[in-house]
């Protein structure tokens, strides 16, 4: 054990015996942090603890590269994430890191797709590590961490979020739900613990505390006392951590997983320990497992990998996306990101860049490093900084101002009644708050207090409040981007095809793009890519506003708004399933068609798409065989209405654009027309089959009858299964009234009749309404049934009560919206042809099946008392009848029963006068 810090463990044994009455946990706690400390500190290797996104870990990591100059940087990240490190020269930080897998096997399915992200900021200590192994001759940089198959190995899937949580903003939801990879985490997991940390350091979240009492002391510290600190803290929060085995579990697992992957490293290639750098989260620098160290145990056994295929590649990250991820306070990345310039203009650190990197200030010619220096013998750093009274920063008047200007600049602007006293108001009360919470200058975070107090009062005008505008005001949620040579295949494709356009696709926002496909015809291919990128991304990426894509029509123009800089982690996500749009497209098409669970009528979508986006008659062939296999195995009629319209815009489709129709369909009606007639019986019977879904079942016979009998079915079968079927419910026999007519086996006299009688019956008057219902239904399989529909809904308003009419109003309103564009049309035609199209003549309209008028006496007698010249000449007739089909016999010749001569018999009068010549 060292004797650097012997000092100190006698200082903190003395506290523990004032404060706890003698030795005991307290004690061992204590002096077990001077062990953490001290084994770190000793290890050969050196360990440079970190925290995610500090600006204080960013400064101490670039000085520390420049003295030390390491060969070797190990760093506390994916290992199978390496690869994708030299991209980030293409991109405008912050960005991603990401692993993604949608073929999952090995984990449960409802898992997929599995995604875990690396966020990494310039502000950051990991891309320092990153841009100097990258852009340094001789430096290796190996990732040490498990992989990303691991993360989901070692971790239990834990439920999202809350499902009455309201949905994030868009730029907080840039990594979706993705598993972050927290490098260097610190963050107490003692709930008391940390809330005895905010209370007594007076302030209101851990982001502020962390500023506070870390990075702002730590901000000009020398490397000894920042290594130190650092391990202090990861060892205090590590011993304080309650027992939650599972955390506990995964933590040391990744310790071990790390010192066995740097041992085997160092055994591979020969490395000297004195020459590398190992980079952690200085909760793992405080580690206690036998592995740690160069000379730690070799127990531990790495497990294989599953066999899940995984994609890489980087997606744009923003600040407040990092904030919500890992449970930081809004605006503390913004914060850090002017902290880390603050920092580097005062100690006059020069920062590692990346050579090209995209977004970042202009970087000078790199010159040569110095030579590295020598390290010191560790000394103790700690007892000095504990002892230390807290450094009193000055107040900076002008920037505090100039704080107080912009932000009641920036409240006008959104709509805040603010002037200039406000902006004095907001200085003074700055000031006052840092008096407070015992503070000689006031942070970021009591401005921002001080601001709300001072400008928003109760009522937020805008869409902003001013909490939201002081974190604008700091820096802002930057939001990064993903260069073009950093894109996946897939993505660049898109941006190839689409730059016809002439739009700057990469930028955020919403572009409007105007395709006048009929006199620029090379613009057509860009529109048939629109479609699948509207079909295949999130809603917003690519919105038609004028336009539309329907089976068998050519576009002429169209017009988009494409905002695929906005959504271009969904566009990168696409590059993890394929290397075309096309190829994405068809992967999910038959992804769908093929799901456990498919129904027939999805299916049929899938197919319809594949016509309508891929015009490929290939994988509508398989699909529609497969959408056959799945129609006869089903046993329900829930998806009948679906189906009946799929079928009958593929049919209208095939029979227009091609000369024969696809086997596969042929195939289809015939099993289609023998499967619902034999589920019509039980469908009529079933009380849990609507009668929209019997409707589509009967509309599917009756209109696909014709093609069904050309192709070798039997009528018999739907005549079987009519006579079969018995409902008891009223819409569904007024609906088997209808197919009886429809098959000739009840005549519309019979129909009209059985209506009167309902009509007539006290007892069956309530249930007349469901009867119409069946009856608007049956406009599905028989719209020659549309005069009846209406003469029977015109019978029910003239007779039925208002207490039995009006309860069944919303029904055939909502009937007839649900069906309006095939049911409307049919009524709205006929009573057109009904009533009478003047208001005037409504008043003597009187209803065609009214219209009986009284016999007329004929005005002349006939001899005979019968027709005697059809009497006289009975060939010339039978001739007639003979051609006209009519085989009935002869019937008596008396005007009995003749009620067309009855009702008109001057033309009956005036032709015999003719004939007879009298």
């Amino acid at each position: 054990m060292s004797g650097a810090f012997e000092a100190l463990r006698g200082q903190l044994q003395e506290a523990a015996a004032a404060f706890a009455d003698g030795p005991g946990a307290l004690e061992g706690i204590l002096l077990g942090l001077v062990d953490d400390v001290d084994r770190a500190v000793r290890e050969p290797l050196e360990i440079f603890p970190v925290c995610h996104h500090s600006p204080a870990s960013a400064v101490a990591m670039a000085r520390r590269l420049r003295e030390k100059q390491p060969k070797v940087v190990y760093l506390e990240l994916c290992e199978d994430m390496a690869p994708l490190l030299t991209e980030l020269r293409n991109c405008r930080l912050p960005v991603a890191v990401q692993a993604f897998a949608t073929e999952v096997k090995g984990f449960p399915a409802e898992w997929a797709p599995l995604s875990v992200v690396a966020p990494i900021t310039e502000a950051s200590a990991e891309y320092q590590a990153i841009a100097y192994a990258l852009d340094t001759p001789g430096v290796e940089l190996v990732l040490v961490d498990r992989s990303a198959d691991h993360v989901f190995q070692w971790n239990e899937r834990e439920p999202s979020t809350d499902p009455e949580a309201p949905p994030a903003e868009e730029e907080a939801a840039l990594h979706g739900d993705a598993v972050g990879v927290e490098i260097g985490d610190l963050r107490p997991r003692f709930a008391e613990l940390e809330e005895h940390l905010l209370r007594h350091g007076r302030v209101r979240h851990w982001s502020e505390w962390w500023h506070q009492y870390v990075e702002l002391p730590l901000g000009d510290s020398d490397h000894d006392t920042y290594r130190q600190v650092m391990f202090l803290i990861g060892s205090l929060f590590r011993r304080l951590a309650p027992g939650d085995t599972r955390h506990v579990r995964v933590d040391e697992d990744r310790e071990r997983y790390m010192w066995t992957r740097m041992r085997e490293h160092l055994a591979t290639s020969g490395a000297d320990p004195a020459d590398c750098l190992y980079i952690c989260g200085a909760f793992h620098a405080a580690s206690r497992v036998a592995e740690f160290g160069v000379e730690g145990t070799d127990g531990f056994v790495i497990s294989p990998r599953s066999e899940s295929t995984w994609q890489y590649g980087l997606i744009p990250s923003s600040h407040a996306s990092i904030e919500a991820q890992f449970g930081l306070a809004g605006g503390s990345v913004s914060i850090a990101a002017t902290e880390w310039a603050k920092n580097l203009k005062r100690t006059k650190v020069k920062q590692f860049q990346l050579e090209g990197q995209v977004g970042g200030p202009k970087r000078k010619k790199a010159a040569e490093l110095p030579a590295p220096t020598p390290d010191p013998v560790a000394a103790d750093r700690l007892s000095g900084f504990l002892q230390r009274p807290p450094v009193l920063d000055r107040l900076d008047e002008a920037e505090l101002l100039g704080w107080s200007v912009e932000i009641v600049r920036a409240a006008r602007r959104n709509g805040y009644l603010a002037s200039t006293a406000d902006a004095i108001a907001v200085f003074e009360t700055s000031i006052l708050l840092a008096g407070v919470r015992d503070r000689a200058k006031p942070t970021p975070y009591d401005f921002q207090d001080a601001a709300v107090t001072c400008i928003e009062k109760d009522v937020v005008p805008g869409r902003r409040d001013v909490r939201r505008l002081v974190e604008i005001m700091m820096g802002g949620d930057r939001i990064g981007q993903v260069g073009y040579d950093a894109l996946p295949p897939l993505a660049r494709d898109v941006h190839d095809r689409l730059e016809p356009l002439n739009l700057k696709l990469q930028q955020r926002g919403v572009q409007r793009a105007l395709l006048d496909i009929a006199s620029r015809p090379e613009l057509e291919p860009c529109s048939d890519l629109l479609w699948m990128l509207r079909y295949l991304m999130p809603h917003g990426a690519a919105r038609p506003i004028m336009g539309e894509r329907r089976l068998g029509e050519r576009p002429i123009q169209e017009s988009w708004d494409l905002a695929l800089g906005t959504h271009q982690r969904a566009l990168i996500e696409l590059g993890y399933e394929g290397v075309s749009v096309e190829q994405v497209l068809e992967q999910r098409l038959r992804r769908a068609a093929y799901h456990p669970q498919v129904t027939a009528a999805k299916v049929l979508g899938a197919v319809e798409d594949a016509t309508l986006y891929l015009r490929s008659a290939r994988l509508a062939g398989e699909l529609g065989t497969r959408a056959l296999d799945v129609l006869a195995t089903e046993r329900t009629v829930d998806g009948a209405p679906e189906v009946l319209r799929r079928v009958r815009r593929l049919l209208a489709h095939y029979r227009t654009s091609e000369p024969v129709l696809p086997r596969w369909i042929e195939d289809f009606v015939k099993t289609g027309y023998a499967h619902y007639c034999t589920l019509l019986p039980a469908a009529f019977a079933d009380e849990e089959a609507g009668v929209e879904q019997v409707a589509a079942m009967l509309g599917f016979l009756f209109s696909m009858e014709s093609l069904a009998l050309s192709l070798g079915c039997d009528r018999t079968q739907l005549e079987l299964a009519i006579v079969g079927s018995h409902p008891q419910e009223p819409s569904k026999v007024a609906l088997l009234w209808a197919a009886q007519v429809q098959l000739g086996r009840l005549s519309r006299a019979e129909l009209r009749e059985r209506c009167a009688g309902l009509l007539a019956n006290p007892m069956v008057l309530p249930a007349y309404p469901r009867y119409l219902s069946g009856f608007v239904h049956a406009l599905e399989p028989a719209p020659g049934l549309a005069d009846f529909v209406v003469e029977a809904v015109s019978n029910a308003f003239a007779e039925l009560p208002d207490r039995l009419l009006l309860p069944w109003l919303p029904t055939l309103i909502t009937t007839l919206r649900s069906r309006g564009a095939e049911l409307v049309p049919l009524l709205v035609r006929e009573a057109g042809r009904i009533f009478p199209g003047r208001l005037a003549a409504l008043d003597e309209w009187v209803p065609p099946w009214q219209d009986q008028p009284e016999p007329i006496e004929a005005t002349r007698k006939t001899k005979g008392g019968g027709l005697a010249l059809l009497a006289a000449h009975p060939a010339a007739c039978d001739a007639v009848a003979g051609l006209l089909g009519c085989d009935e016999p002869w019937g008596s010749t008396t005007p009995t029963g003749l009620a067309l001569l009855e009702r008109y018999p001057d033309s009956a009068a005036a032709l015999e006068e003719v004939l007879t010549g009298g």
